[in-house]
């Protein structure tokens, strides 16, 4: 069968599906007629066949539904009897019991769900005249909904199946434009219903020609009293030129190169145009505004206009006409997985109405509504996920560890400084995981300094007191290296007498490790003679397998993905588990994306610790900067500056660092050594660069933010942040705590680019507060969530279309919904929470999550 005719079939099953009511097609299905009349000629279908499908179409309209339902059936009966066609014919019943497995290329007998009455087009915006209103055919006798197989018990959703059906079906739309749309992730009517426009256009207020000011985004209506085309460039361009009136004044209307406009603007027509005023030799000018006859439904002018994401040989206009065909039909069909009492103790408005209004809004209350319903729609499918992995969690077995307080007291006595209140509270939560029977699952959360090293170390000693082994896992070689030097000091002895191990007993696996000590160190491990392993992924290769693994600790645990994660865990049965982060989290954002997790904060720094003096200059102000770069060196210390990553490649980074390398070391510190460290140095060759400023042979170190995280040097006291502005608050305030941390008086500066006032007010955040909690709540309010995602959460943020983790009220509520509906139903078993339980199947992608 041509593809000619496959399409018709298509079209006739869409028109079955919903009850022959003449909306297949927006417009009618006559709107088929030319287009496919000469698409069915080129392919050489039979003037038969084409001649007897133009006669139905011209008078489809007129037809009453049952008219309508044996028109087509006649006719597709004529195809096949002149083409030979084994295809399915069109139910002569008004409304069909099921939709047809043709419709959407399943193969499937049935829809799961019967259609429901069509609901009439509505008008797009002010202005748009109301369409006569056809007469809803009567429902159908639900067909039996089908059995979910992922979800036990669970209806499969009744959104219609045609969801599922290639772009193809759509009028206008052929193979060369849906390969077109696949670049955009469009593949489906379904894909096409959740491709949300990236902004709004708000023409929805008219305004006279006599009232146009300079500037403005407005939207007009007015009279065409001229048209005329003419070249320039040499004929190389066209420009067409109209005079629009509307009474009360005349605006010329220019489009560039769009020569075919002339034929379809005529003198007399009304038209509606919309775009930003601008100016020509002192009058008010449009130019290549937006345009329609205001007889047609206005998606493009006189209304709050949406603009998508485009790409390559489609228009904005072109794709605004596709998405309005398909929502205004089918998002009102789509089914609601939200409980009701969901709905109304959130104050929420049904799905349909919120895709229908997340498109094409017909004010801008509609628009909040909207996209605060799919917003919370994600936020609340995410929770439901996370509290389902924190219960899978938690109903596994683990090892029980106890310690007694006498040991625990002792072990303390013996740390180099006293604990403070946060420390000795995560050592308490810990003490209570350990001696629960189920896995610890718990993120320390510390700020720069706090401390958390001995936390953990106080952690490993309590599994080490049992006889069992416990893992470290930190992203660079030197953040581990330094890990196994405090390690040593705090868990070993010579002797290995009072419950300490003995050196041999802790070790460091890294990518660089001699052959002859790994295989020591992976025998030492089988045999159950090491018990500390402390290293870098190299942890979870193949060869590095424990005896007795207990106890997971994963440092700065965002710079780990899900999988490096999972492997370290499988190395044991069920083991404790404790991931560490410097960054200061947001408790709101802390609590959505790591609510499986138990949250510990470290928000005191121990006694002693001076804060790190901070001060924002000006670029004229720079030279203070050396002068006391110069004299802290002077004094035996150390500096680092850093600089930005302008633009956003590897190339630019290289560029800032090794040229500022060079000419500070020439013009500015000719006396002093200088090292230089970037990204596109070879992982190794970093560490050792790191290794040299750490021992003193650098007395400033260029940089950009690879040092941000972990490298401890201490007698570093400067640090010197050029393009300031280009970091988030939790960034400015990670890179501060790199100074600082060897006693005595230190100091962080800041220069932006420019004196912007703005801007600056932002950076004296810095200069004003040391609590890093204080500055991530500033950064969450004014830059967004993205300073805050890892690779687990930003594998969620890519998933949230409406959603921002930065709107806290709406997380707030989200999860207490979350939380109240788990609490009575976590497996989502009861008949009402059956089209929930897909959709949040379908959220985590057919239920792959991460418990760390």
């Amino acid at each position: 069968m041509q593809p000619s005719l496959e399409k018709l079939k298509k079209y006739f099953s869409l028109e079955r599906q919903t009850g022959f009511n003449d909306q297949a097609i927006i417009g009618g299905l006559g709107k088929i007629h030319d287009a496919w009349t000469s698409e069915a000629r080129n392919e050489g279908v039979s003037e038969d066949i084409i001649e007897a499908v133009s006669t139905r179409l011209r008078d489809y309209h007129t037809l009453t539904p049952q008219g309508r339902a044996d028109s087509l059936k006649g006719l597709w009966r004529r195809i096949e009897s002149l083409e030979g066609s084994s295809a399915p014919e069109p139910a002569s019943q008004p409304v069909a019991e099921s939709a047809p497995a043709d419709m959407v290329g399943t193969g499937s007998p049935e829809s799961s769900v019967p259609p429901t009455p069509p609901v009439s087009s509505r008008s797009a915006g002010k202005g748009a005249p109301a369409k006569r209103e056809r007469p809803a055919p009567p429902r159908a006798p639900a067909s039996k909904p089908a059995i979910s197989d992922s979800v036990p018990g669970a209806k499969v959703s009744g959104t219609p199946a045609a969801l599922n059906a290639s772009l193809t079906v759509l009028s206008g739309v052929g193979p060369r434009h849906a390969t077109t749309l696949e670049k955009l992730g469009l593949h489906t009517l379904g894909d096409m219903l959740y491709f949300f426009p990236r902004r709004y256009d708000d023409y929805s207020q008219l305004k006279p020609i006599n009232r146009l000011w300079y500037g403005e985004q407005v939207t007009v209506i007015g009279m065409v009293q001229s048209v005329t085309s003419r070249p320039v460039r040499g004929g190389k361009m066209q420009i067409v030129e109209t005079i629009l009136s509307d009474g009360t004044g005349a605006l010329r209307i220019t489009f560039f190169n769009q020569p075919w406009i002339a034929n379809r603007l005529k003198e007399g027509m009304s038209i509606s145009v919309s775009g930003k005023i601008e100016q020509y030799l002192g009058r008010l000018v449009l130019n290549n505004p937006e345009w329609e006859p205001i007889e047609t439904e206005n998606l493009h002018t006189n209304r709050i206009v949406p603009v998508y994401p485009l790409t390559a040989d489609i228009t904005q206009k072109w794709l605004r006409r596709q998405m309005n065909q398909v929502v205004t039909f089918w998002a009102p069909r789509v089914a609601d997985p939200l409980p009701q009492s969901v709905k109304e103790s959130a104050g929420l408005k049904d799905l349909g109405d919120a895709l229908v209004h997340a498109h094409f809004p017909e004010s801008q209350s509609h628009l909040k509504a909207a996209r605060e319903r799919l917003a919370f729609d994600e936020i609340f499918y995410l929770q439901m996920g996370v509290l389902r992995q924190k219960r899978d969690w938690q109903s596994a077995t683990a090892r029980v560890f106890e310690v007694e307080d006498d040991w625990l007291s002792a072990r303390v006595a013996t740390l180099p400084y006293e604990l403070t209140g946060a420390q000795k509270r995560v050592i308490g939560d810990m003490r209570d995981d350990l001696k629960a029977g189920k896995p610890m699952n718990r993120l320390l959360q510390g700020d720069v300094g706090s401390g958390k090293t001995i936390v953990a170390a106080l952690a490993v000693a309590m599994i080490n007191h049992s006889g069992a082994q416990a893992a470290i896992m930190a992203p660079t070689s030197i953040l581990a290296e330094q890990h196994y030097r405090s390690f040593l000091a705090l868990l070993t002895n010579e002797s290995g007498e009072k419950g300490y191990l003995r050196p041999e007993q802790v070790r460091l696996l890294v990518g660089d490790t001699a052959a002859s000590d790994r295989k020591d160190i992976l025998e030492g491990l089988a045999s159950g003679n090491v018990k500390v392993l402390i290293g870098t992924h190299a942890l979870i290769e193949e060869p590095v397998q424990f005896k007795d693994l207990q106890l997971t600790v994963i440092d700065e645990q965002h710079r780990f993905g899900v999988e490096q994660r999972a492997a370290l865990r499988r190395k044991g049965e069920s083991p404790h588990l404790l991931v560490m982060t410097a960054t200061p989290i947001p408790r709101s954002l802390a609590l959505t994306l790591y609510g499986d997790l138990d949250l510990s904060v470290m928000d005191e720094m121990p006694a002693g610790r001076q804060p790190v003096a901070t001060y924002v200059l000006t670029p004229r102000e720079r030279e203070r900067a050396y002068s006391l770069i110069r004299s802290q060196v002077a004094n035996g210390r150390q500096v680092f500056m850093v600089y930005p990553l302008i633009e956003e490649s590897e190339k630019s980074e290289q560029k800032a660092a090794v040229e500022e390398h060079e000419r500070l070391q020439k013009e500015i510190f000719p006396n002093l050594r200088l090292g230089l460290l970037h990204g596109r140095i070879k992982p190794d060759e970093k560490d050792t660069v790191m290794a040299h400023f750490r021992d003193g042979m650098y007395d400033i170190l260029v940089s950009t933010t690879v040092i941000e995280v972990g490298v401890d040097v201490p007698n570093a006291t400067v640090m010197l942040i050029e393009g300031a502005n280009h970091f988030g608050l939790a960034q400015l305030h990670q890179l501060r705590g790199r100074v600082g941390r060897g006693g005595g008086e230190s100091f962080c500066m800041l220069i932006p680019d420019h004196e912007d006032a703005v801007e600056n007010e932002r950076l004296l955040a810095m200069a004003q507060t040391t609590d890093g909690f204080v500055l991530a709540e500033l950064d969450l309010k004014q830059r967004g969530p993205g300073e805050f995602l890892g690779t687990r959460q930003a594998g969620y943020a890519s998933t949230l279309k409406m959603a921002s983790l930065s709107d806290v009220a709406l997380i707030e509520k989200a999860r207490d919904q979350a939380q109240q509906l788990f609490t009575v139903d976590p497996e989502l078993r009861a008949p009402e929470h059956a089209l929930l339980s897909e959709a949040v199947h379908r959220f985590w992608g057919g239920g792959k999550g991460d418990v760390s």
